[in-house]
């Protein structure tokens, strides 16, 4: 299984609600799965969705990005866009695949650039932290990109913000979380709240 997880930069914040019901019909016709479609609440906003897709074979994932990228009207939402970049990720192999649902009303995006060398000891203090974590609160998925910098992309659904607060401090209080091993192979770190789209299978 691969996913894609697609940065939809729009020209202008207004443009959000007329380009989601034409991206809602691009997703449901295409290969892929659609998971969840965001708009960026803290980080970088201002028109910014974040669309997460699963494809099970490559040969489809490599069809929809050559589809996505010689289209004059990508995403269906051409005459919308400023701008878009599209990433293919695997999840780190102990993890179930991503399950549609209703988990929070925010989700958080962390991104992890690492160091070099660093993905295969980031996985392993993952595979031993991430049980214990996730009684706390579900993960969405946690993965590691195939194209661009070496960097991981894991996200994380809560109730609310103060819930988020709350259970981070919660998993450092007992010790659980950050994973051994994680810190020490960040080079540099990124976090994104986004709000799941009326149409988002996650949410």
């Amino acid at each position: 299984m691969k996913y894609e997880l697609a940065t939809l930069d729009l020209q202008q914040i207004w443009d959000v609600p007329k380009a989601l019901p034409r991206l809602e019909a691009y997703t449901a016709a295409s290969s892929g799965v659609l998971l969840g479609c965001w708009e960026t609440d803290i980080g970088e906003i201002g028109g910014r969705l974040l669309v997460l897709r699963s494809f099970e074979h490559d040969d489809d994932l490599l069809a929809e990005r050559r589809r996505v990228l010689t289209s004059p009207d990508p995403f269906g939402i051409g005459e919308h866009l400023r701008g878009f970049a599209v990433s293919s990720y695997e999840a780190f192999p102990f993890l179930p695949p991503v399950e549609s649902g209703e988990f929070g009303s925010v989700y958080e995006f962390r991104t992890y650039e690492l160091k070099i060398g660093g993905l295969t000891p980031t996985m392993e203090g993952w595979r031993d932290a991430v049980p214990a974590r996730t009684e706390m609160y579900p993960l969405t998925v946690a993965m590691y990109a195939l194209d661009g910098v070496p960097r991981i992309t894991h996200i994380w659904p809560f109730r609310d913000l103060n819930d988020r607060l709350a259970i981070r401090r919660e998993s450092y209080r007992k010790g659980i979380w950050p994973p051994k091993g994680g810190p020490e192979n960040i080079a540099r770190a990124t976090s994104t709240i986004a709000i799941p789209t009326p149409f988002s299978p996650l949410h």
